[in-house]
This record gives C-alpha cells, structure tokens and sequence, in this order.
C-alpha cells in the first residue's frame, strides 16, 4: 500500500497551524494520531477522555482526531482548550480510522474509555491492526476471534490494503454507524494483532463493585459509567471529570518530563489566573526550548524582577535575553544568577559565552575562571577557560588541520603570522570552528571549503569569523578589509544551537551591519538544517534571509531540498538567485591536494548514529531501530568487521545501548580526537559507512567510499536525490530496517569494484557544478 500523503495544509484538516516546520515524507517520520468518533452528546466523555490520557501520559501528545457526523466547528472549542493539536474531522462510520489520512498509525479509541495508565507499548507498535480479540466457537468445531468494532485499535495503515478495507465496508455484524455490538474478527483476518486486555478493559467485568484491577491502562464503559454495582470503575474516571482550571493545574503540578506542547498550552491560562515563579519559569524554559524567547522574557520577566532568591528564574531570563541579542540584560541577570551557589557554574559558563559572543575575551576567561572557583568539575567552564586563556594567544605552531603551520584559536587575535599576505589579499571565512571534542564533521567541512579556494587554508590566506561571534564594528572593519567574505558551510540556517536576535540563524549579524559590508559575499554550500517537526518561528529570519540574498555576490545552498525550503521564504524577484553548491566534503578527492584512491582497503564497515534532539529523529522507534540495527549487525559481522565511528562522545550511546540490550560490543573509532587527514584517511580505506549524521555519509562519500544513510534528518535525503541514489537510505523509521539494510549492504560488499564506481561517477556531476561556481566566484573575489 503506498504511504499515505500528508494533509496538503495544517488548516484544511482543522489542525492549528502553530510554527512547525514539518517535511515527514522526507524521512519517513512515523505520523501517529489518537482518534475517536463522537456526536455532539458524547462530546463531555470526548473531554473527559482528553484530560485521562495527559494526566496518565504526560510527555506523550499526538494529534488527537476528533470524527464527527458534520458538527459545528463551535462544538470543539472546549476540547481545544485542552489538547494543542486537536483535529477534527467529517465522518460518516468508526471504520473511517482505517482510512485517517496524513497518518501512518492510528490509536482508535470509544469516547467512553478514560486512560489510567501507561499506553506507550500502542505507540510503539508497528505492525498489523492490534485489537484485544478474544476467543469464540468457529464453525466445525473451530475457533474464530472476535473484534468489537467500538473497543481499542491500533491501526498501521500501510497494513490496511484494499481487500482489508473492502471486508471492513462488507461486514454487516454492527448497526450502520459502525458502533455496535458486532464483530471485525472476519474483516481484521490476516492482520489482526493481538493486544493484551488490559489496554480494552470493559468496565461491565466489574460487577458487585469489583476494584479496577492495577495494571488496566484504558477503561471502556459500554454503557452509563454511574450504574449500580460499579462504583470502583466510575470513581477512576470521576477522577478525570475536572473543570479546566483543576485539570490544567494538575497536569502543571505532575512531576517528572511533561510534553512542551502540552505544558505551553496548559499554563499560560493558569499562569495568568494563579501568577507565580514556580509555573513562570515552567513555562518560559519551555518557550527557550521551543524558540519562543520573547514569549519567555514576557512570562517571566514581571514575576522574577531583581529577586535573589529565584536564582534558576534569572538564569532562565538571562538565556532567553541572550536568544534574543539583548546582551546587557542578559548579563545583569546571569549575574544575579551566579550570586546564589547552586546555579553559579551554569550562570558563570554562560557568562563566559555571553563575553565571548561579545568579543569580550578577557571578561570571558574571567567568568569561566570564577565558574571553576566555584565548582572545579564544570565542564562549560572548564571548555570556556581553556578556549581563552592568554597563553593560548601564541603564534601558531605544528597542528593537525593545516600541516605545518597550525590555525590560531578561532575569535582570538591572532598574532603575526610568518609570511601573512596584507588584509586586502586574504578571504575571511565565516563557519563553525569546532574545537576540542565537537563534533568531527564541522572540523573537517570549514578547511574543505577553504581547499576550494586554494591549497593555502591556513592564516596566512585567511582571516577567520566565528560564525557565532557577534558582528560588531571592529568585526565589520575585519571583513571590509578582505578581498571577500565567504560564509558556509554547514547547516547554518538553524534556529537553535547558539541562537540569536539580529538574523535568527546562526550568523550573528545585525541587518544595518549586513548593509555595511563592502566585501564581496559568498553564501557557500549553507543547509537548511531544520528537523522534520521542529519549530521554527520563521519572520525575522525571513526578513534576514532576504537581505542577505540582496547583499550576495553568490548564494549557494548545498541540496534541492534547502533551495526550495528557501525560495520559499524569499519574494519572486530573488528566488532565482539561489543556487546550487553541493557540500564540499563530498568532493574531497580533488580538493585534498596529492589524493590517492586506495588499491586496498582494510575489510571493515563503519557504522555511525546520532543523538542531538534524538526525540525528533525517533519519536517512539528507538527501541524498534535499535532492535533492527542489531539484526542488521549480526548479519554484517558473519562477513566482515565492524567498528563505529563517534563523531562526538555523545554518539557513543548506540555503543552502550546495543551491547545493553542486545549484547553487542563494537570498538569504537573516535573521530573527535582525530585530525582532519586521519579522519579521511579512515574513511577512506573503509568498504562501506553506515552514517545518520549527515557527514557520516557526505565525508566518506567525498573520499570514494560506498554509503548508506540511516535517514533521520531531511538533509540526508536532500543529498541522495541529489546524486539520484534514493536507494542508499533508509530511514531509522522503516519498519523492515534491519533485514533491509544488511540486503543493501551485503549487495555493495559483494560487488564493491561496482559500488565504488557509483560513488565516482555521482561525485563528478558534484564537482563539474563547484568548479562552475568556483570560476564565477574568482571573478567576484579578483585576483589574489
């Protein structure tokens, strides 16, 4: 069955709009939805329903379908006071759960059913249409199961072909809404999954006031729920049947991990009625994590004032100020925060940031000294404090990136480099410079870009802007006194990581300092790095984008998919100004000066997965993938090594979660402790990489080395339609992944001769288009 398309808008099917900025086809993000069919008088049971699951699943918050035989959109303004990402929809029977579309799973549930406990095992769930099915006499002497077509269901809609879906409109065991008493067993044969009863516990079972037995998770009430002989079972959905400001003050009041969604649009309202510290600093770190600063300055700002005594609220405050380039108040309230010893480590590592930002090294090593004073073991400061300690500021010696002259440490003023050519000669390069044990892909993309300039990527050619760093008036000079400005690449159009006020992407600059640069500009190889489902509150970042574009002598994005994403944003007149420019790390057979391909290569498959935001690349699979992975795995090391490559230590979880619950052990390669020659060295002389971070394949494959992308950001799928090999990913959602991937790889391991030549003859259509733009960009940047 083909996958179900996405709604063609978030209005049409009555879902808020919101700011999600959302491409789930891409990666293949599993669309789950709750669904429930009711008439205008089982609305209140709808309500009731409603508060049951958040209270009993506080982090979970799926969209929550609402199927109606044609009521007034009025009838679902107090459902939506409850629940952020109510849809409704026209519907004529229950059976239309089978037919949801823009989802892949569907958890149906009886408008007369309360949730007492935990339901992620249905969330989690990937195969069939799961239904508590119990056992009746068959024909012959057989046995047949029975389904009630108003009792629980968990629909995998890939599942449901046209012969399940014809049975379904055949069978006539229920009344003509399809909510009676008979029977789906027949019409579910062939993809019936059983489901323990537990989650479909009929209350009628309770009889003689019989207690609700501990481990039921969904109580359904056929019939009136205040019925003789069943007081345990109405009293634990009575315990649901709150007025708004009760339940909403309930589920603020939850302890542990609550959904954002949820919590920011439950508290306001109770905020505003009940104003205190406590529920204002709740609600403001969840605008932080949404992207939502100015909201959370707004909440928190009048209650917290210049308070001592709320040093967590000031930390808070001061982050979201520094979101929004509002540095002075930023550090006044980080200062009051550092005051109290609890939360002066956090404070004074942010100050140290903060200073940095600002050009402020000195202050900057301050802060992060006074932040180990106070806790010697604080790794942010112990990071801030080596980064701009004096003795550093040294000329560059020996080093790993640019051979024998090593680059000073980025945002310092660096000493006078033997044989510096004058100002007006040099580039300034604009990226993240990562330092340290960051992540090794943006070690090895900033020199990559520099290699398509010229072999000389060191200070001597090049004068370096951290991307971070705050564009101020002695930066502007910096980068006017450049023959050019190139800024890339990377995923740079990003709302997160280090956000800021002036652009709302990662580039610190202020529009009226953009209109002030007289350096030629080149916008190089930059992504639209934006996760499926990640907010990104797009206006101001429209309006930088714009002039940006407007300031450009060149302006290219590094796949189709982030050029559409943003033409999208831009007015008519600019949108053909954006062009392509493929990630130079994916070209670095012929950048790297004095390039051999190997004549033998070690017999070993890379393997690499990610956890930043690791909720927006799983949702609820990780168990599933990490399942998958295991079987893929196994069939790997009968044939070949296996090792895995961490691009930062935060990747070696993969490592501790397989061997924990699958008894696996891979060595593990630590590319962050790497330089960048040992890093392509690696990759190399490898036979296959196994990648989800998206240098974990564009790296290998600039180095000739056969992939396969474990999809679960878009960008990995932007650079395989790319190169027109679709086929090498597989997203982390695919509910065969593991048989899948050990077939595809065990194809490239057996033909590896052909395999490579692929890799060749994509990777000369990528660097046949960045010689193209490299001439084009020699013209606007003149002679060196």
């Amino acid at each position: 069955m083909t996958r179900p398309s996405a709604p063609a808008s978030a209005a049409a099917d009555g879902r808020s709009t919101a700011s999600a900025d959302d491409r789930s086809a891409v990666t293949g993000r599993r669309r789950i939805a709750f669904a429930v069919r009711s008439g205008a008088g089982e609305l209140p049971a709808v309500a009731t329903l409603l508060r049951s699951l958040a209270l009993t699943n506080p982090g979970v918050c799926e969209d929550f379908v609402v199927l109606h035989p044609g009521l007034p959109d009025a009838s679902f303004d107090a459902l939506r006071g409850l629940h952020p990402r109510l849809v409704t929809r026209r519907s004529s029977s229950r059976r239309d759960v089978f037919r949801l579309e823009g989802y892949d799973t569907v958890v149906a549930l009886s408008p007369t059913t309360v949730v007492l406990g935990d339901i992620g095992e249905l969330l989690r769930m990937r195969h069939g249409v799961g239904a508590v099915s119990r056992v009746r006499p068959g024909g012959q002497g057989g046995e047949r199961r029975t389904v009630r077509p108003d009792g629980l269901l968990v629909v995998q809609r890939a599942d449901v072909d046209d012969t399940v879906a014809a049975r379904l409109d055949d069978d006539g065991g229920f009344d003509s809404d399809g909510d009676g008493d008979g029977d789906w067993g027949a019409a579910l044969a062939g993809v019936l999954t059983p489901v323990d009863a537990r989650y479909d516990f009929p209350a009628r079972r309770l009889y003689d006031d019989m207690p609700v037995p501990a481990r039921v998770a969904v109580l359904r009430f056929p019939g009136p729920s205040d019925e003789p002989g069943y007081a345990p079972a109405a009293e634990a959905r009575r315990r649901f049947e709150l007025d708004d400001e009760e339940f909403r003050a309930a589920y603020c009041a939850l302890p542990g991990d609550r959904h954002p969604d949820l919590l920011a649009h439950l508290a306001p309202p109770l905020l505003r009625a009940r104003p205190s510290l406590g529920l204002a600093r709740t609600v403001a770190d969840v605008y932080r994590r949404q992207g939502r600063y100015d909201e959370a300055v707004d909440v928190l700002a009048p209650v917290v004032g210049d308070r001592l005594d709320a040093p967590r609220c000031q930390e808070t405050l001061g982050l979201c100020l520094m979101a929004l380039s509002r540095y002075e108040e930023a550090e006044a309230r980080l200062l009051l925060a550092a005051a109290s010893p609890d939360t002066a480590p956090r404070a004074f590592a942010q100050l140290a940031r903060l200073a940095w930002v600002c050009g402020r090294d000195a202050d900057a090593h301050a802060y992060a000294r006074a932040g180990l004073e106070a806790d010697p073991t604080d790794a942010g400061c112990h990071g801030w404090y080596v980064r701009t300690r004096t003795e550093d500021r040294r000329e560059p010696g020996p080093g790993p990136e640019t051979g024998p002259e090593r680059e000073p440490v980025p945002g310092r003023v660096p000493g006078r480099v033997p044989g510096q050519v004058p100002a007006r000669e040099q580039l300034a390069h604009v990226a993240l410079f990562a330092e340290g044990q960051e992540n090794a892909g943006d070690k090895v993309l900033p020199e990559a870009v520099r290699l398509c300039f010229g072999t000389d990527t060191g200070p001597r050619a090049w004068y370096r802007q951290p991307v971070h760093r705050l564009v101020d008036e002695a930066a502007l000079e910096e980068l006017n006194a450049r023959r050019g400005v190139v800024v890339g690449g990377g995923g740079l159009f990003l709302p997160d990581t280090s956000p800021n006020g002036n652009s709302h992407w990662q580039w610190n600059i202020p529009d009226d300092v953009l209109a002030r640069l007289t350096a030629p500009l080149a916008v190089f190889a930059v992504g639209y790095n934006v996760f499926d489902g990640q907010l990104y509150r797009r206006s101001r970042f429209a309006g930088s984008l714009r002039a940006l574009v407007e300031r450009s002598a060149f302006f290219g994005l590094r796949n189709h998919g982030s050029i559409e994403r943003v033409r999208e944003l831009l007015p008519a007149g600019l949108r053909d100004r954006v062009r392509y420019q493929p990630c130079p790390t994916t070209v670095a057979r012929y950048l790297v000066p004095g390039w051999t391909d190997p004549v033998v290569r070690d017999d070993t498959v890379l393997v690499n997965c990610a956890y930043d935001r690791a909720g927006l690349r799983f949702g609820h699979d990780y168990g599933d993938f990490l399942a998958h992975m295991a079987t893929a795995l196994r069939g790997l090391r009968d044939r070949t090594g296996v090792r895995y490559a961490a691009h930062m230590p935060a990747d070696e979880r993969f490592v501790h979660d397989l061997r924990r619950e699958h008894g696996i052990s891979l060595p593990v390669e630590q590319l962050y402790d790497m330089s960048n020659d040992g890093i392509r060295d690696l990759f190399r002389r490898s036979r296959l990489v196994i990648g989800m971070r998206g240098h974990a394949g564009m790296i290998p494959f600039g180095c000739g080395t056969p992939i396969l992308s474990l999809v679960s950001h878009p960008k990995l799928a932007y650079f395989l339609s790319d190169i027109g090999r679709a086929e090498w990913g597989l997203s982390v959602h695919d509910r065969d992944l593991g048989a899948r991937l050990l077939e595809r790889a065990a194809a490239v391991l057996d033909d590896h001769p052909a395999a490579v030549a692929e890799v060749h003859d994509a990777q000369k259509f990528l660097w046949e288009t960045t010689r193209s733009n490299l001439d084009g960009l020699r013209e606007a940047f003149g002679p060196t």
